[in-house]
């Protein structure tokens, strides 16, 4: 990640995490009085992985998609195969999105640092703007997240060939945006982050109240050890 991107989404994550910013999410989880950044802790503490389920929610939708190298691709193709973080973001948004993607950035750090966690996960963040994120604007944002560390998880950076094929992905998912009336380009949205297992089912989604990477991770792990038990 770039200094001046690592900089700036520090300033917007203490604005958030003091109320200062305007968040598309509704009420905020309890947390501790005393949050130190975007991976606060909760205020209880969270359970073992592996010592709960998350059961199946539904399966991943599909959908035509573009690779930040501008390939044509089939959204459940990408999603399947690995545990898959998959979020909804626009390039131009300037207050829930960059939060969320350093949250995920600091997932992946931490994946990074456990035996075979890394190889069995992916992240993949797609746009909901592709009038303004083409392909080429996709992989240059990538630039500013994505550290070309071999052992860290897959990131995919999608988005969608035009404003048609992105609303069925949309519908698909729940994800609801809209145009904000008060700043051009800007859309006003509420986050929605999916785990995926690799069979391409969604066993949870977060808003941004629960998107802690320490929390993301143990639910990635707990869908591994449950693999492992069906094996």
């Amino acid at each position: 990640m770039s200094r001046n991107v690592r900089l700036a989404c520090a300033l917007l994550a203490a604005l958030y995490f003091t109320g200062g910013a305007s968040a598309h999410d509704g009420a905020h989880a309890a947390k501790s009085a005393a949050p130190t950044g975007p991976s606060s802790a909760f205020a209880f503490p969270l359970p073992e992985p592996g010592s709960y389920r998350l059961p199946p929610i539904r399966a991943a939708a599909g959908g035509d998609v573009l690779t930040e190298e501008g390939k044509s691709a089939d959204l459940a193709e990408l999603l399947n195969g690995r545990i898959t973080v998959f979020s909804f973001i626009y390039t131009r948004c300037a207050d829930i999105c960059p939060i969320a993607t350093m949250q995920l950035a600091e997932l992946r750090e931490l994946a990074r640092r456990i035996p075979g966690v890394s190889e069995r996960m992916q992240l993949a963040s797609m746009s909901f703007d592709p009038d303004h994120d083409t392909a080429p604007v996709m992989a240059e944002y990538a630039d500013n997240w994505r550290d070309a560390g071999e052992e860290s998880p897959q990131w995919l950076f999608l988005t969608a060939p035009d404003q048609a094929a992105l609303r069925p992905v949309l519908d698909a998912y729940g994800q609801a945006i809209a145009p904000d009336p008060e700043a051009a380009g800007r859309l006003n949205h509420i986050l929605r982050v999916f785990l995926i297992d690799e069979a391409g089912v969604v066993r949870n989604i977060y808003s941004m109240d629960f998107l802690d990477p320490q929390l993301v991770l143990g639910d990635i792990r707990t869908l591994i050890g449950d693999r492992v038990r069906t094996d």
